[in-house]
């Protein structure tokens, strides 16, 4: 299961990556509107991550402590 979380989690870290990269293109073009827009995508994407990660962390630690 904690698997799972890690590969949801690595899924958002690359669309947030994705996101900035686009946003970062439409400042470049001074298309600040869409710019900013990728932007708030790309936050949301990081935290969904943040949050994925956080409970991959504490699936992991779970599953330790029932090995040991």
């Amino acid at each position: 299961m904690p698997k799972d979380s890690h590969q949801r989690a690595a899924e958002f870290h690359d669309l947030a990556a994705h996101a900035h990269r686009v946003a970062a293109v439409h400042h470049e073009k001074e298309d600040h509107v869409s710019g900013h827009e990728h932007s708030r995508q790309a936050m949301e994407h990081s935290a969904k991550a943040y949050e994925f990660a956080q409970e991959a962390y504490r699936k992991s630690k779970a599953a330790a402590g029932k090995t040991e």
